[in-house]
């Protein structure tokens, strides 16, 4: 709530010459619906979650499926969005935290019964998770939520003890497809998203192009130096950009609060990141130990990505900083899942230890 909150204060900031009553309201409502939804998980147990696993399937599928027929998108041609009287909802957002706990019971599952580095197990995951990754690339075309996606998977397998030999046989399966999939799969504007970091002058050498967002979150945070230049002073933070407040929140705050408030920033997403990882640990069963670490990925993922977008060491590709940027699905869906874990910890520890299954 204190990240959310002082989210919501930037937020007004950087929206107060734009009609910032209309965001406020917006965030301040999802946040609220998220105190809803971080209870509700909270109480309701997860395994009954799980257990309708077809339903919540289907659903998810449907759900991305949906976009086709009545999605919104932008200006490179992403549909991930559902508009209705101006309020967008975010499908991947919602199906993520419905993806972690599905792929949670699964893996914990095979771990219990001691099949987890069987083929078929290993197969039925890879399954599971391509399934979503593949959805969510080709309709709402958001490489950027997929690659949430494979995050948590792979930091989940790691967590449930999968085999050294199939993580290599998987890195050797993803260095053949780079190759096709950089060839046919991806547009020109993703790769050089993917390339504009590491070779800025190749790809864009007037700066005007595809790096101009990263330059202008460089250049944000670099006149904020230390203190910053005063809030609601900022002349990127201020600017009519349509990403300040969202993608580029990191760095609208670090124009106007400084480095301090970055480094803030950090520390408060660091301390929930770590707290979800000792629930997990402390939880005593591999159910519970996975929620608890996929979330803790899908926050440190986000964390890195946007706070690398707006620092220039990672692509430009639409990820929201956790609990601050503004967009009510994101907020709702990260209450939601810390919920989960809250859920974790609220119920009582298993007497079996689920270290015996590693």
């Amino acid at each position: 709530m204190i990240c959310t909150i002082f989210g919501i204060v930037m937020i007004y900031s950087m929206t107060s010459s734009y009609g910032w009553a209309k965001y406020v309201v917006v965030q301040g409502f999802a946040m609220f619906l998220g105190i809803g939804a971080f209870v509700v998980f909270t109480v309701i147990d997860p395994d009954l979650i799980a257990d309708k696993w077809v339903y919540l399937t289907i659903f998810n599928v449907l759900f991305i499926v949906g976009l086709i027929f009545f999605g919104k998108g932008d200006e490179v041609g992403s549909r991930a969005w559902y508009r209705f009287a101006g309020i967008g909802v975010q499908p991947s957002e919602i199906v993520k935290v419905i993806f972690i706990v599905l792929i949670a019971k699964q893996m914990a599952t095979y771990k219990e019964q001691r099949t987890l580095n069987k083929f078929p197990s290993v197969l039925k995951l890879g399954i599971h998770w391509a399934l979503y990754f593949g959805l969510i690339t080709v309709i709402p075309n958001d490489l950027g939520s997929a690659l949430i996606f494979l995050a948590i998977f792979v930091v989940m397998l790691i967590c449930a003890g999968i085999a050294w030999y199939w993580m290599a046989a998987a890195a050797a399966v993803v260095a053949a497809m780079i190759p096709l999939f950089w060839n046919f799969f991806l547009a020109d504007y993703q790769k050089n998203r993917i390339l504009a970091p590491y070779i800025p002058d190749v790809v864009d050498p007037t700066g005007q192009g595809i790096t101009w967002q990263m330059n202008l979150c460089k250049d944000a945070l670099a006149s904020g130096r230390w203190t910053g230049v005063g809030f609601g002073e900022g002349s990127f933070s201020q600017s009519s950009y349509n990403a300040r407040h969202t993608d580029c929140i990191f760095a609208s705050i670090g124009e106007e609060l400084g480095m301090v408030a970055g480094i803030i920033i950090i520390v408060l997403l660091s301390i929930i990141i770590i707290r979800c990882c000792i629930i997990g640990v402390r939880s005593g069963s591999p159910f519970g130990m996975l929620i608890c670490f996929g979330v803790a990925t899908a926050l440190a993922f986000q964390t890195f990505i946007n706070i690398g977008m707006c620092i220039g060491i990672t692509p430009v590709i639409g990820i929201t900083l956790p609990f601050f940027s503004y967009g009510g699905s994101s907020i709702v869906a990260m209450y939601a899942a810390v919920g989960l874990v809250s859920g974790v910890k609220y119920r009582p520890k298993p007497r079996q230890n689920f270290l015996q299954y590693q």
